[in-house]
């Protein structure tokens, strides 16, 4: 084996060789699913015969390690004599090109190890496909001439056909050692059972709904892309309840019927409910779904059921981007504004923009859909690499709500409370109607901040940069970057006093409890992820809002993801403001994003929807898109703001965060790495400063940005630049490319 890392110059745009089966007594390089530059190089030993993609078993130091036979050359630096031979094949299907060439091209594109890329893709072929089950058949041996009662029973209930074992003791009444003793005796023998395949193939043409004209249209279209089985990017965007899923679900239709699989990315697929739902109405069956709370089983199965090209239709997170489809035909992402898609954890990427990748990969169109489409896929569009197709009006008539901005200065809460007055009679008179309503709040817990009100101590996280979060319901103050928990304490840890600690601020559970004091006979259900914590709590979720089992939905940011409540008519934002805090460069646009996607909950059905947006700033430009329903003017003005100084989508934007254990080693990184910051025309680079979040999980956080003209290649200046600076011991250097997040 190879004593150092092999090095690639691979680019974000590189072309890999198709697999290629390689010699007995060669040489290949086999890469790892661990940080290192590069592949290995192994011998392959005379009796084996291997090929790019090959899932095999090598040496690694004193242990054994699943690596995957790469694409090119062996780095050819170290002598036959001194390699290591691959110890064996691994029963897994080979990994396919395309995948590999996505592993390449993330860890490229990202400036990440390609082994982290490749453990993304390598987790399920590691475990070996289940042994099919066993039951008992018929002998064709004479039974001898006496026969007990109790074997009599067995071959009467077995006939000529086969059982399971518990199947067939259960309808004998006989204990499964007596079947045991029948196979000794040559009466039984064992057989394997057919498999039911796990997932049964949607129906093209099953009935589904009747379509607009401008559903037709707009389908067509899709049907179009879909049948020419070519690389294109397709933007579907649309107001809130104008049909967008129901149009993509006949691409997926074209699809299948070209004998093609698809895959549809959601951004919180635990909360899928109504949309499975939605697939099944339309094509009688349910879809493979693919997320990292399944059973380690059932993602087994569905791996293995994908690869043989058995699950047509897979839905799934940001992770199914890795399943091994034979014929991918359409990838789909849907509200691809989601900040969702980006993984900010390990390899940092964004789900969307690797998915149009993948689909150039595999010669199929992308459908990207969103009410409330990303600046970056608008540029995108205006460029002329991606086609738009709008929807301007919803779906069967149904109108959009009617948006009112409440100015909390002019008709504040009583105080001590959170809800306006003309919230609480527009609530009220709701109610009167037998219609539902909602109130949004973004932010999870009873109360943000909890300080003492004798000395103004404020509960911090020991581990963070951040406030405890009060969880009243639980009795616990908890951080909610890393977890750390404490109960409320009954008096200050600072000063003593006792009983003086009080909470700052409202979450979901200080509105619920005020909501439970001024609508006392309303039925109330809070949607967070404190309260739906997984996908069957959801659903039922749906269900009960669905049936009018409830009469007040209050929610996080939980309730802006893509619901349909026929009876909701009223929406109200508690602090339409929250998210306009910071410097965030993209903070208008998610905003908006954000506060149009919650009022679009409203008036889906036939009565008319109204939203209130509690704002202590009416004037601000965000409060007057939504208000005026302009939302394509504000794009614009967004886009004017951002072109001349380069910020994204119109130039570049890299973040390397530098952690550390202590203040002075990240300190030393950050300015060593500040000095050696690449200097051209067109870049220009900021701090080193401490992250708003200087403190995450123990660690000491600085941040540096790159920001360049669109046309600047960052990635190989950020090699350069990592690659001249020795970071000391215990310090990490992250690589955030286009982040979204600046914390």
């Amino acid at each position: 084996m190879a004593d150092r890392n092999r090095k690639r110059a691979a680019q974000p745009d590189l072309a890999v060789d198709a697999a290629a089966p390689t010699g007995r007594g060669q040489t290949v390089p086999v890469l790892l699913p661990y940080p290192f530059a590069g592949p290995f190089d192994y011998r392959v030993p005379p009796a084996m015969a291997v090929a790019p993609g090959d899932v095999v078993l090598v040496p690694l130091n004193r242990r054994s390690e699943i690596g995957v036979v790469w694409d090119g050359p062996p780095d050819g630096s170290i002598g036959d004599n001194r390699l290591r031979p691959i110890s064996g094949p691994v029963d897994a299907p080979p990994m396919r090109a395309d995948i590999r060439q996505l592993v390449d091209w993330i860890a490229a594109y990202t400036v990440s190890p390609p082994g982290t890329v490749l453990a993304m893709a390598l987790r399920v072929p590691a475990i070996p496909a289940e042994p099919p089950p066993v039951g008992w058949q018929r002998a064709d041996a004479p039974p001898p001439a006496r026969m007990t009662e109790a074997r009599q029973r067995v071959l009467a209930a077995l006939g000529d056909t086969h059982m399971p074992g518990p199947d067939l003791a259960r309808a004998a009444g006989v204990s499964p050692a007596l079947l045991r003793g029948m196979a000794a005796a040559g009466l039984l023998i064992p057989v394997a059972l057919p498999v039911p395949p796990p997932f049964t193939r949607p129906d093209p043409d099953h009935p589904g709904p009747a379509l607009s004209a401008d559903q037709e249209a707009a389908a067509a279209d899709l049907r179009t892309a879909v049948a020419a089985q070519a690389f294109s990017v397709t933007l579907l965007d649309g107001v809130t309840g104008s049909g967008k899923t129901e149009i993509y679900l006949e691409a997926i239709a074209e699809c299948l019927r070209h004998g093609r699989q698809a895959l549809v990315l959601l951004p919180e697929i635990a909360l899928s409910s109504q949309w499975l739902a939605r697939f099944e109405r339309r094509f009688g069956v349910a879809p493979a779904v693919w997320h990292s709370d399944l059973p380690s089983r059932t993602r087994r199965i569905t791996w293995r059921e994908v690869a043989a090209g058995a699950a047509p239709v897979v839905v799934g997170a940001r992770s199914a981007l890795f399943l091994p489809f034979p014929d991918l035909g359409l990838v789909v992402v849907d509200e691809e504004h989601e900040t969702a898609f980006k993984q900010e954890e390990g390899v940092v990427y964004h789900a969307r923009d690797m998915a149009v990748v993948r689909a150039r990969l595999c010669a199929a169109p992308a459908v990207l859909v969103s009410a409330t489409p990303s600046l970056e896929t608008i540029a995108n569009v205006e460029a002329g690499r991606y086609h738009r197709l709008h929807l301007p009006d919803r779906f069967g008539g149904a109108k959009l709500p009617r948006v009112e901005l409440l100015d909390l200065r002019e008709s504040p809460p009583e105080r001590g409370h959170f809800l306006a007055p003309k919230l609480i009679e527009a609530i009220r008179e709701t109610f009167a109607r037998g219609e539902q309503a909602m109130l949004f709040l973004n932010r999870r817990g009873y109360a943000p901040l909890t300080l003492c009100r004798t000395c103004g101590h404020r509960m911090q996280c020991p581990n963070c940069t951040a406030w405890l979060v009060e969880h009243r319901a639980r009795r616990i103050l908890q951080c909610h970057h890393c977890g750390h928990t404490i109960p409320i304490p009954a008096e200050c840890p600072e000063c003593k006093a006792a009983h003086s600690l009080t909470a700052v601020g409202p979450g979901v559970e200080r509105i619920t409890e005020e909501a439970r004091a001024t609508f006392p006979d309303a039925r109330l259900l809070v949607m967070a992820s404190d309260t739906l914590t997984g996908p069957h709590a959801a659903a039922e979720a749906a269900r009960a809002i669905e049936a009018r089992e409830v009469d007040l939905i209050i929610g996080t940011q939980i309730v802006a993801k893509g619901w349909h409540f026929p009876y909701l008519t009223l929406v109200g934002a508690i602090d339409a403001d929250l998210g306009l805090a910071g410097g965030d460069l993209r903070a208008a646009e998610r905003t908006v994003q954000l506060l149009h996607q919650v009022a679009g909950r409203a008036g889906r059905a036939d009565a008319p929807g109204r939203v209130l947006l509690q704002t202590w700033s009416p004037e601000h430009k965000v409060m007057q898109a939504l208000l005026s329903g302009d939302l394509e003017s504000f794009r614009d003005n967004e886009a004017a703001e951002r072109r001349p100084g380069n910020w994204p989508p119109y130039g570049r934007l890299a973040a390397l965060i530098v952690s550390a254990d202590t203040a002075e080693a990240a300190d030393i990184a950050a300015r060593d790495l500040g000095r050696a910051a690449p200097m051209a025309d067109g870049i220009l680079v900021l701090g080193p400063a401490p992250a708003p979040l200087a403190i995450l999980r123990g660690r000491h956080r600085r941040r540096l940005l790159l920001k360049a003209r669109r046309d600047v290649a960052v990635q190989p200046l950020i090699r350069t630049w990592l690659a001249s600076v020795a970071t000391g011991r215990g310090v990490r250097v992250d690589v955030d490319i286009d982040p979204v997040s600046f914390l």
